[in-house]
């Protein structure tokens, strides 16, 4: 059975449409033995890219996808689902993979007044059809979508293709930056791999090697409202049977 609704999105979504300067998430994931010594979390700031599979193109994003002959996926899908964008080189690839895509996202919405905490677990794709973590990613993010209208022609690869459009030329080129971490004595192991890049080819073959898509299924979600100090008000969501039901509870703050 396809994911419910979540009774939280449309509030989330007002917010976050209200608070257009607060698209950065504060990302944690938990990194384990042998990465560290011992398990300890990571916490890093990311760009939120909305809700898979939706996506506010920008308009040279689209004419570049339609001049590359790529085009759009038809608008078919929905979910709660966060997706952020990285690099496979980064270390919280590694965190996700050993750790079981566990994971934690906070938006501080300060024009809202409002904080909201996704606990979840994550998946990544993007990379070649076929390969094990790729169909296994798939699989996962697949049971998060909920079909919204019938279309054809919606295909995993061009999703990809337009959240790597989505970022400008420069941006795109980071992809191809030396890998991530290295001291810069290090040889990157690559003629093409040297920052300041720009890249108009959406499929640049050393760009989208390194270039994936992280999308967040949520589990438990809370919210915060702090803008009456005298009587904050806290609820959370959890997911019930694989996201068929949510339960709400209001707590105390």
């Amino acid at each position: 059975m396809p994911p419910k609704p979540a009774p939280y999105l449309p509030l989330l979504t007002t917010h976050l449409t209200s608070s257009p300067t607060s698209t950065s998430i504060t990302l944690t994931t938990l990194s384990l033995p042998p990465l560290t010594p011992s398990p300890s979390p990571r916490s890093r700031t990311v760009e939120f890219r909305g809700f898979f599979p939706t996506l506010n193109l920008h308009p040279t994003a689209i004419q570049s996808l339609k001049d590359q002959h790529i085009g759009l996926n038809p608008d078919i899908y929905e979910s709660e689902m966060l997706a952020l964008t990285t690099d496979k080189r980064m270390e919280k690839v590694k965190e996700l993979e050993s750790s079981g895509g566990v994971v934690e996202a906070v938006f501080w919405l300060r024009e809202v007044g409002n904080m909201w905490r996704v606990r979840g677990r994550a998946s990544i794709i993007g990379g070649e059809e076929g390969e094990e973590k790729e169909v296994e990613g798939r699989g996962f993010v697949e049971k998060g979508l909920r079909k919204v209208r019938d279309g054809e022609g919606w295909s995993w690869e061009r999703q990809v293709d337009m959240y790597f459009a989505n970022h400008s030329p420069g941006m795109r080129g980071t992809f191809k930056n030396p890998p991530p971490g290295t001291p810069r004595t290090q040889d990157p192991g690559h003629p093409e791999l040297k920052l300041g890049q720009k890249v108009e080819d959406l499929k640049d073959k050393v760009a989208r090697e390194n270039f994936r898509v992280v999308v967040i299924r949520p589990e438990e979600v809370e919210r915060l409202d702090v803008n009456d100090p005298s009587n904050p008000i806290r609820t959370r969501w959890t997911a019930v049977r694989d996201g068929e039901e949510w339960e709400e509870v209001d707590l105390w703050p």
